[in-house]
């Protein structure tokens, strides 16, 4: 974390009393748009809110926003959550955050409605029925817009990757014969004895796509670890 000097805790102090201010809008949106569900919403951690010239929410993580995650996760237990799952959800949500805040550097990375429309509908396939799916909104307090305006992050969470990642990985030929003679070969041959084994050929776009998928999230987790050490990340209250 970097630590405040006198020639920016001005402006930094300023930013803070603006991200109070978003927290007492939080509230009042709590308690005028979610009634059936008792919750007192307070800050749990901020993301460069000291750092960035324009902090808006994203800069803010509330206990709202971890029992929001925390909802959208099936079969995740939401009545008394334990500080596990809540210390797991603050983990991946400062993430979304770092790479958020990149995003919204890309105006162009902004999805269209269909596109968070179709995201919701591959959301509640995750769940066993759209009636529990509602019902774990429901419970958490989490409205219909407010749903969208996540979808509508993790969309441009997701161009975003797909952009600064997933449009410059190679991979070789010699990887795909490596990865199909010692990975694909002998997993398939101890989880299905017997099967006749594809061949090379057949199972080239497959393997292609798994190396890439794992590319990727090794290129993601690189930029995630340097983005994390340079980010003003503070944790105002424990869950």
């Amino acid at each position: 974390m970097n630590n405040w000097t006198g020639s920016v805790l001005p402006s930094a102090v300023c930013r803070l009393l603006f991200v109070l201010l978003l927290l007492t809008a939080h509230c009042s949106l709590l308690t005028g748009g979610a009634r059936a569900q008792q919750v007192v919403d307070k800050m749990v951690a901020t993301v460069n809110a000291g750092v960035l010239q324009e902090c808006r929410e994203v800069c803010l993580i509330t206990y709202s926003d971890l029992l929001w995650q925390l909802a959208l996760q099936p079969n995740t237990p939401l009545d008394n959550p334990k500080s596990e799952d809540l210390n797991r959800a603050l983990s991946l949500i400062i993430d979304q955050r770092l790479i958020l805040q990149e995003a919204e550097k890309l105006p162009t990375l902004a999805p269209t409605d269909k596109e968070i429309s179709d995201e919701r509908d591959e959301l509640v396939k995750e769940f066993p029925s759209q009636a529990e799916f509602q019902q774990r909104l429901l419970k958490v307090g989490l409205t219909s817009d407010k749903l969208a305006e996540i979808l509508d992050q993790r969309e441009r969470i997701e161009k975003y990757l797909d952009f600064r990642f997933r449009n410059f990985v190679v991979i070789t030929q010699k990887e795909i014969a490596d990865y199909y003679k010692d990975v694909y070969v002998p997993r398939l041959r101890s989880r299905a004895p017997g099967r006749i084994v594809p061949t090379l050929e057949e199972a080239h776009g497959d393997i292609e796509k798994i190396l890439t998928e794992a590319k990727i999230e090794s290129d993601t987790d690189a930029f995630l670890d340097s983005t994390r050490e340079r980010a003003e990340i503070v944790m105002l209250n424990p869950v």
